[in-house]
């Protein structure tokens, strides 16, 4: 008995075992709620955790370059990725649109924004809040809307502009501004607009907001990164990913 348990406990020692790592993520501003969700039950599924950065898009790029840390970028756009690809800093054909994000017009106020965004011709307002178009993709395609209604120049001087969409989002619930245009998943609760008054800016109003992610050069030995990568194309996450507005 004795020689069976001491060759059972040698064979167990012989077994590999996989051991719960720990993944860098840099993440877009406007996806920190789904991402967040998934995070959770990534861990639940794997054992891994994801240690999770929120921030503007062009901001991660200029700190990537400069050698952060990060082994894992989820942007709000396909171009900074892509930047990333052609300057050999992403693990070769790792990259991939994880979500399709959607603009709205959103006030704290009920009942201040209408549904067609016609606030927008009345100016009612002081001030109208974007986030900064050179830095965060869903400022750009709030210019490009304001653009394509004709009120980019007449709007001009109302413009509060948000370092990325989380402090535009911030600048409206505070009344800083009366509205402004942030992510629908920033104001999504249980699949609707929780609060306040919305126009979900019409898809063609603005060049499609394809999110891409992508494998960092510092994650190529990463186990959690390689997993994390996986479970965002799984069907758990894509669900938690279209509870929040975005298209897949």
């Amino acid at each position: 008995m004795f020689r069976v348990m001491a060759f059972a406990l040698g064979l167990l020692a012989l077994t590999p075992t996989v051991r719960a790592g720990e993944v860098q993520v840099a993440v877009a501003s406007n996806f920190a709620a789904p991402m967040k969700a998934i995070a959770a039950e990534f861990e639940k599924a794997t054992g891994h955790k994801a240690l999770l950065s929120f921030g503007a898009s062009g901001k991660f790029y200029a700190q990537i370059r400069n050698g952060a840390p990060f082994q894992l970028l989820l942007s709000a756009d396909e171009v900074i990725p892509a930047k990333l690809e052609a300057d050999g800093l992403v693990i070769p054909k790792s990259r991939f649109t994880y979500a399709v994000g959607t603009l709205v017009l959103w006030s704290a106020q009920a009942g201040f924004v209408d549904e067609r965004g016609e606030v927008l011709s009345r100016g009612n307002f002081a001030h109208l809040a974007v986030a900064n178009p050179k830095l965060a993709p869903y400022g750009a395609a709030a210019m490009e809307t304001l653009a394509r209604l004709g009120l980019k120049s007449s709007l001009q001087d109302k413009l509060v502009q948000g370092e990325n969409i989380a402090q535009t989002h911030q600048f409206v619930i505070s009344g800083n501004a009366q509205l402004g245009f942030v992510a629908l998943s920033q104001v999504m609760k249980d699949r609707r607009i929780a609060d306040g008054s919305a126009w979900v800016v019409p898809a063609e109003m603005h060049r499609p907001i394809r999110q891409d992610a992508v494998a960092l050069a510092a994650g190529r030995n990463n186990a959690a990164a390689n997993a994390l990568l996986r479970f965002l194309r799984e069907p758990l996450a894509m669900a938690i990913i279209q509870s929040y507005g975005y298209r897949p």
